[in-house]
């Protein structure tokens, strides 16, 4: 990193996150069927519709003058699109995509990770034969796909651009991967498998492994543990894979009943998205987000994802950035 240089000066990356955003949003609206829609910066809380994430993250909250509410700021839309496809009366094989802002307080600040999140957030109904990992791939290589068409537009505008994606996607569950390096940490094991792959997919995140420990946290109340996963993508620069997407065919009545139990987690069944999802009152559906400073800051081979986006950084990251030549926006 002492030798690194942008390829692009502020102005070229301005211009080529907007040609970014606009064509890969018409790719993937294209590939998955998808209409756009707007989508809230808060929830009210009570209401289940909030991502709990792994369950400690605090939300930034605050009291609406005149009521008696408080809002939070959303962690994501996983939840409000499966309400929203049911409110809007989506038929199966329908979908949304949204722009997701989001602040993640206790987030970490380093080269990948920011308290600004944003993401474009899809959900597609889906019938209960589509519950399967044939169908959840199937989607996966689509959103691959997606990229891969928006890195190509992309370096026509800007032929200084010289990353090389791979589109074929390699597929592997956690206990695979967990079997195959079992040695490794859960993060070395993402970073030995991308960077000998290029592009992968990991399968069945917040299940228990043979272990007994998880590949990692995910919330159990919006994706099926048996049958969602992550994209990722290794990144040269960096030396380490780069996540860009968390997806998955999202949880049933049986399947949230069980996972609720296992997560400890049986006081949100009272919750208004909990009950509507246990009285199978919500479609079957299957979603994700796909990170949009994570997907710029990697085509447009940026070291550090503040030079795609505009957030608050810690004196250490200022400074280590600054020493670099890394321009943060």
């Amino acid at each position: 990193m002492e030798s690194y240089k942008s390829k692009l000066n502020i102005y070229e990356t301005q211009k080529a996150i907007g040609l970014i955003k606009r064509v890969f949003e018409d790719q993937l609206s294209g590939a998955l069927n998808l209409r756009r829609v707007s989508a809230p910066l808060f929830v009210e809380s009570g209401k289940g519709l909030n991502d709990d994430l792994n369950g400690f993250e605090r939300p930034v909250s605050f009291d609406i003058a005149g009521t008696d509410k408080i809002a939070h700021v959303v962690h994501s839309l996983a939840k409000w699109k499966r309400v929203a496809l049911h409110n809007y009366g989506f038929a199966a094989g329908e979908g949304l995509y949204t722009d997701m802002n989001a602040i993640r307080r206790d987030e970490v600040m380093d080269n990948i990770h920011s308290i600004y999140v944003d993401q474009w957030d899809w959900e597609i109904v889906i019938e209960r034969d589509n519950r399967n990992l044939e169908f959840l791939y199937g989607i996966v290589r689509s959103i691959c796909g997606a990229i891969s068409n928006t890195l190509t537009t992309l370096k026509h505008a800007f032929p200084q651009i010289t990353i090389n994606l791979k589109r074929e996607v390699t597929f592997i569950t956690s206990q695979e991967l967990e079997d195959l390096y079992p040695d490794l940490t859960p993060k070395e094991r993402e970073h030995a498998f991308a960077k000998k792959h290029g592009t992968i997919f990991i399968s069945q995140i917040g299940k228990y492994l043979k272990s007994g420990g998880r590949h990692d946290g995910r919330s159990p109340d919006y994706d099926d543990w048996e049958l969602n996963g992550d994209i990722l993508y290794w990144d040269e620069l960096l030396g380490i894979s780069l996540e860009l997407s968390s997806m998955g065919i999202r949880v049933d009545a049986d399947s949230l009943d069980k996972q609720l139990t296992i997560a400890g987690a049986d006081k949100r069944r009272g919750l208004l998205y909990h009950s509507m999802l246990l009285n199978n009152k919500l479609p079957l559906t299957i979603g994700g987000g796909i990170g949009q400073s994570r997907l710029c800051m990697l085509l447009l081979e940026k070291a550090h994802v503040g030079e795609v986006q505009s957030s608050i950084w810690d004196e250490e990251t200022l400074q280590k950035c600054a020493e670099a030549g890394i321009r943060l926006l």
